[in-house]
């Protein structure tokens, strides 16, 4: 190892690499820069007309990004695990009828033929950002990838994940504070607010918040969401459901298309203030 990989352990993710902050642009969608953007969607693919409901809620609250996940990670292996390739099929159909790219959770490297067929971004949770053979393989993509923090992982450890995509080639990035385990057990987990601020000074990548996953309460969501933004995230994501008591997976985290609504509402005013904008 040189000299300058000892003093700078993410070269290529570090501010210094780049003379200005990272704009990843999706079918028309920009994210970064002074952009703020709205990713939104269930939890889990239920079926198409559960996915096509929620997805025309999102879009006309003015969600840009739809999210839902196909293939679930769950700590019980007696959890519902998700519709996997036909819940993707329906990913990809709804949002080819709204316009709208998809995000979804990429679980391991044999799904990645399937993901780069029905997805736009592919999105590496908590519970894979060490995966180093899924993050190498995924430097080799040319699609963006969504890293989550690890619950467990400090900001340099996420730093140097997602060194590992840039590495491989893609540079497409975007980083993702979703809560982090502490002593606190009030919450799911403890969202890290101040890692918003560090990261942007830290990276040129853009930087953007999961506070359903951080609270897993959906009644603390909208607060999380408008810290997020007034510390200068460059989005957030959040779970929606039109039936959160029914859910099949984390329905408490989950918004309704109505709350959405009023939360994006007061999520413009902030950012006008502070000088971002809506995509």
């Amino acid at each position: 190892m040189n000299k300058e990989t000892k003093t700078t352990p993410y070269p290529l993710v570090a501010h210094t690499s780049m003379t200005q902050a990272t704009r990843i642009k999706v079918s028309g969608v920009t994210i970064g820069g002074d952009n703020f953007t709205i990713m939104a969607g269930p939890c889990a693919v239920e079926s198409r007309n559960q996915l096509k409901s929620i997805a025309e809620a999102v879009h006309k609250a003015g969600a840009k990004i739809l999210r839902g996940g196909a293939y679930k990670p769950r700590t019980s292996p007696y959890s519902f695990q998700g519709l996997e390739e036909e819940g993707l099929k329906y990913l990809k159909e709804i949002s080819e009828e709204l316009n709208m790219p998809v995000v979804s959770e990429i679980m391991d490297v044999r799904y990645i033929p399937q993901m780069l067929e029905h997805v736009d971004i592919l999105q590496v949770g908590a519970r894979n950002m060490q995966n180093f053979t899924l993050l190498k393989e995924l430097g080799l993509i040319r699609k963006p990838v969504l890293l989550k923090r690890g619950v467990g992982a400090k900001i340099d450890e996420l730093l140097g994940a997602a060194e590992y995509i840039l590495k491989g080639g893609n540079k497409d990035v975007i980083l993702c504070e979703r809560g982090i385990r502490t002593f606190e057990d009030t919450t799911r987990a403890t969202l890290d607010i101040s890692a918003v601020p560090i990261l942007k000074k830290l990276t040129h990548l853009p930087v953007i918040v999961d506070p359903s996953h951080a609270t897993g309460q959906s009644d603390i969501v909208p607060a999380l969401a408008l810290a997020a933004c007034a510390v200068g995230a460059d989005g957030i994501i959040v779970e929606v459901h039109d039936n959160p008591a029914q859910a099949l997976c984390d329905g408490s985290q989950a918004l309704s298309p109505e709350d959405l609504e009023i939360l994006i509402v007061k999520l413009k005013g902030i950012a006008e203030v502070i000088g971002k904008k809506f995509n």
